[in-house]
């Protein structure tokens, strides 16, 4: 456990549950029926998905240098409006020297580049309205340090699917090693058609609402979104207790089918936080609902934390965000933390056919509470090349 705790003082997130806390939690824990993901041929004519896409108007970008304007950073900006008097606060108080940045994406401005290439085919130009800087990785980190008058150290990381849980573990390095005082951190990912066709092409996308940990399970539904926190060492609302991280290189896309990479993030993420595996009152699930991942999982489960910890995936409700699923699901888990009175838990929304092949996990029913008050929950991420993250939050 480490000396030094660092706190997860504020939160901004958009996704397809909505923009800002109160929406993203009343839709989270609403016990109706799953809100968020829906069906739409917006990115894809003709071919209606299950996707977990932003609905609400996004900002235009106008007045920044073409190279920042993206839907990624778009998304970025909705979520950095929500904590930027904080940001500012910790400005005033640091330095913008003193003010990181830490941003995990896969998409970038590939979103882009998809909409020029057409106009770039048929008249062998690039259309004025796009950049190729807007599709580099760099990006979003670029945009979210011009943006909110940060100063310090700013990088993006872009390790698939984990990116933005590793974004948060690298800002806890900074503010422990005394590199920053205040940290941006988080991810965005922005839904285009050349991520849900890529995913296509790997026979991974289901067409319905995903199903994740069922037998019935067929695959993913591809959502988009951003959340930043604002990391210090000032105590807060929730504290990341704990950050795992590991790299089993099993395969370019497909688990380690013993989960031995899983295994080690989780359980060094637990290990950091000083607790005991059965200390956990809820685990937020990668749960892609494809037939590798959720098996992998599921033993991977088993092995560190046993089967009676509730736990679910809350993807049906977002989508698989990506690079931003990372710190969207943390986002999850900090409003489990910080907002909710009622001790409520996150729903795991499928059709409640268990796949006799899996170990079998304490997943939750819509409407569920906790016994007790929550203290620590942990968010988990395995990504392709199996690069695998853990984070362990706990109540401020």
């Amino acid at each position: 456990m480490s000396a030094t705790p660092v706190y997860l003082n504020q939160l901004g997130i958009v996704c397809a549950l909505g923009v800002g806390q109160q929406q993203v939690a009343a839709a989270l824990f609403a016990d109706d029926a799953p809100h968020g993901v829906a069906s739409t041929d917006r990115f894809t004519p003709g071919r209606a998905l299950a996707l977990g896409a932003v609905n609400a108007a996004l900002p235009a970008l106008h007045d920044l240098p073409l190279p920042l304007r993206s839907r990624n950073n778009a998304l970025l900006h909705m979520a950095l409006a929500q904590i930027q008097p904080q940001v500012d606060a910790a400005i005033a108080n640091h330095g913008p020297t003193r003010v990181a940045v830490v941003v995990g994406t896969s998409t970038s401005g590939i979103g882009e580049a998809e909409l020029a290439m057409p106009a770039r085919l048929a008249g062998n130009a690039w259309p004025p309205g796009f950049h190729y800087a807007q599709q580099e990785i760099g990006a979003p980190s670029r945009f979210v340090a011009a943006e909110s008058g940060a100063r310090g150290p700013a990088w993006t990381l872009s390790t698939a699917c984990s990116s933005s849980a590793k974004a948060l573990a690298s800002a806890a390095r900074l503010l422990r090693a005394g590199i920053a005082d205040a940290v941006i951190a988080g991810g965005a990912d922005a839904l285009c058609a050349f991520t849900i066709n890529g995913f296509s092409a790997l026979e991974a996308v289901s067409v319905a609402r995903c199903n994740p940990f069922s037998r019935n399970r067929n695959g993913i539904n591809i959502g988009e979104g951003a959340a930043l926190f604002l990391l210090t060492r000032t105590p807060g609302p929730v504290r990341l207790a704990g950050c795992g991280e590991s790299a089993d290189a099993h395969h370019m896309s497909a688990p380690d089918p013993q989960g031995r990479g899983a295994i080690a993030a989780m359980a060094a993420a637990i290990a950091r936080a000083g607790i005991a595996a059965d200390a956990l009152d809820y685990v937020n699930l990668h749960g892609t609902a494809t037939p590798l991942n959720d098996a992998m999982e599921s033993l991977a489960m088993r092995a560190t934390v046993g089967d009676r910890v509730p736990c679910s995936s809350t993807k049906p409700l977002t989508g698989h965000a990506l690079g931003a699923a990372g710190a969207i699901e943390a986002g999850l888990c900090w409003l489990t933390l910080a907002r909710n009175p009622q001790q409520r838990l996150p729903p795991h929304w499928w059709d409640g056919v268990a796949d006799p092949a899996l170990p079998a996990l304490d997943l939750v029913a819509p409407g569920r509470r906790a016994t007790a008050p929550l203290r620590y929950v942990m968010s988990q991420s395995f990504a392709f090349g199996g690069s695998n993250a853990a984070l362990v939050l706990g109540q401020g």
